[in-house]
């Protein structure tokens, strides 16, 4: 069977070339007689494979300096705990702006640990169909978090509030390394790799050395960002797989002009997907308010669940998967990752469009 248009929300697909390379060399990594997830960590080779990773990461990405790059098991659920372990203060206070799930999944950490959340702004009234604005941050807070993209509803900041004196944390697991990044203000930005950068099983946490001064003396080794950040992401064994496939995705990235390409790229496939639904009169509804919408997510509804269920049926015989929207919102959802490729937006437009023609 040939390879089919996957629009799954993550694990995602992942650009062909990459997989091909990594097949290729997976056996015999530089004839070494090994395979990349069999070397030591430890081993020039692998030492290799680790070190250009970060200045791949830190160039692609324009990460200031200021920035430790730090490779760390788990996804970006972890960090939900980890960002209120390391950076509140005496107060204890930080502010959280829900948009969605994830941010919900945020706050609920924060809470656990004992932390004064302050939801800043939400859109919860309006069943997270837009990013609130304004937001208006009050000082005095240890931090203030925020979802940059939301794959459930759909929804994307365009750019972040000003964290008042305070220091960002940028849950951007599911956008990273889709644009280019406005460093401002940041004192930490967080993702899982597998809607953009890789497979599952690891965060990269982009944290401002500044902050390692927080970390209390009660807070475990394996738990501190300062581990990660002052050994490279070698303290302990790291998830080498993953990295050695980070590093495939950013020699593909810059491949396609950097973020400035593949920004472009993802407007240009998103607007194919936006205009069916939007020239559609009442057929299709989208979830998300026009100025909000997602350039990763598409969601939306057909005018029945009945048409739904045959839309996700349809598709599934014309090469497509992963359409069904998340079970706490139901509908449709379109997941086009960096490596969805302009002729599979293009494809299930025409799909979405001829679908419409033939039941509306």
């Amino acid at each position: 069977m040939g390879r089919i248009y996957n629009f799954s929300a993550g694990p995602a697909t992942l650009p062909v070339e990459v997989l091909e390379k990594a097949r290729d060399e997976f056996l015999d990594f530089q004839g070494s007689g090994m395979s990349i997830i069999e070397m030591s960590h430890r081993g020039k080779i692998f030492d290799a494979v680790h070190e250009k990773s970060f200045e791949t990461l830190r160039r692609i990405a324009n990460i200031p300096e200021r920035f430790d790059i730090n490779y760390m098991g788990g996804g970006a659920s972890t960090q939900f705990a980890l960002i209120p372990m390391n950076l509140s203060g005496k107060g204890r206070k930080a502010g959280y702006i829900n948009t969605g799930s994830w941010s919900k999944k945020a706050i609920e950490q924060a809470k656990i640990l004992g932390i004064d959340v302050q939801e800043v702004a939400s859109s919860k009234e309006s069943n997270f169909n837009h990013i609130p604005d304004p937001i208006n941050v009050p000082a005095g807070l240890d931090f203030v978090h925020a979802t940059s993209n939301n794959t459930i509803f759909g929804t994307q900041f365009k750019s972040f509030p000003d964290p008042a004196g305070s220091v960002l944390a940028i849950d951007m697991s599911s956008d990273f390394l889709s644009k280019p990044i406005n460093w401002d203000g940041v004192g930490i930005a967080y993702a899982g790799l597998q809607k953009n950068a890789g497979p599952s099983g690891m965060a990269v946490a982009i944290v401002d050395r500044e902050l390692y001064k927080r970390e209390k003396e009660d807070t475990p080794t394996m738990f501190r960002y300062s581990t990660y950040g002052e050994n490279k992401s070698l303290y302990n064994t790291p998830p080498t797989f993953q990295i050695y496939m980070l590093g495939l995705i950013l020699e593909w990235i810059e491949g396609k002009g950097g973020l400035e390409g593949i920004a472009k790229h993802n407007e240009a496939k998103a607007a194919l997907i936006y205009d069916v639904i939007d020239a559609s009169g009442d057929f299709y509804v989208g979830h998300s308010t026009k100025e909000s919408r997602s350039l990763m997510n598409v969601t939306f509804n057909c005018k029945s669940d009945e048409l739904n269920a045959k839309l996700l049926e349809e598709s599934k015989k014309q090469g497509m998967d992963g359409l069904k929207g998340h079970r706490s919102v139901g509908g449709l959802r379109a997941s086009i990752y960096n490596a969805m490729s302009q002729e599979g937006c293009k494809a299930l437009a025409d799909f979405m469009k001829d679908f419409a023609q033939r039941n509306g």
